[in-house]
């Protein structure tokens, strides 16, 4: 995961761990909305986000806080989550495209 610093903190404690996830994803969102001035004319295969991998991590986790633990990143099950998320529009920063242009049987997905 490119760009991504992980930093452990250990508790005082001396058995406490937390693990700190950290990335500049100013340049992504800038990317993003760069990207989302630009018609796409491929009929196929258009690009629909470009999404940090601080993010990745928090859905992840999400997914693991809500009893999920044997899930794992970039599997067809973590794809669905992220597809769903996608079309979520507290997300809709991380896309590429212009959802209310799309058509097709893809539109319904997300």
């Amino acid at each position: 995961m490119n760009g991504l610093t992980v930093r452990p903190h250990l508790d005082s404690n001396g058995r406490d761990l937390a693990i700190e996830h950290v990335q500049d994803v100013e340049p992504i969102l800038e990317w993003n909305r760069q990207a989302r001035r630009d018609e796409q004319s491929a009929e196929w295969g258009r690009h629909v986000a470009r999404i940090p991998n601080v993010i990745y991590v928090k859905w992840l986790d999400e997914e693991r806080a809500r009893g999920n633990t044997s899930l794992r990143m970039f599997t067809p099950e973590f794809d669905l989550i992220v597809q769903k998320k996608l079309g979520d529009p507290e997300w809709a920063y991380l896309r590429t495209d212009r959802p209310s242009l799309q058509a097709g049987w893809s539109a319904g997905l997300l």
